[in-house]
């Protein structure tokens, strides 16, 4: 059987998803949307999905939870139609994992939700298969 060959994903890909494993939100939605500005591809609303899911765990994190309730729908929305896998994620893993952090603001009818956001339900994101430079030789 022959190996497959990981793709080389786009360096500003690799960083965001970095920074956002490292709970750094805001700089995973800055390198995001360089990618996303100058991309052009079928993957363009993938990526929008992903800055939006930063730009939401950032704003949880700031108990902005107004903010991140509006981007929890806006994500889930651009994602959803990538299911279940797209550049090296799993999709539809990531957003029931970001549904499950977010469940105590999502599920109220208050305008202003009351909540903190878990470190423990934060989701990860783990490229599959990782990025070429990151396979032990």
């Amino acid at each position: 059987m022959e190996q497959q060959i990981p793709p080389d994903y786009d360096r500003r890909y690799v960083e965001g998803v970095e920074f956002f494993n490292d709970f750094e939100f805001f700089e995973a939605h800055e390198v995001w949307e360089e990618l996303w500005q100058e991309y052009q591809g079928p993957s363009r609303k993938f990526y929008q999905g992903l800055i939006q899911v930063a730009v939401c765990l950032h704003h949880f994190g700031n108990e902005n939870t107004r903010g991140a309730r509006k981007l929890f729908h806006s994500s889930t929305n651009y994602l959803t139609a990538f299911w279940p896998y797209c550049e090296g994620i799993h999709v539809e893993r990531l957003v029931e994992d970001l549904t499950e952090c977010c469940r105590k603001i999502v599920e109220t009818d208050e305008e202003f939700p009351s909540g903190k956001v878990d470190p423990d339900l934060i989701p990860e994101i783990h490229l599959d298969p990782p990025p070429r430079d990151r396979i032990e030789q």
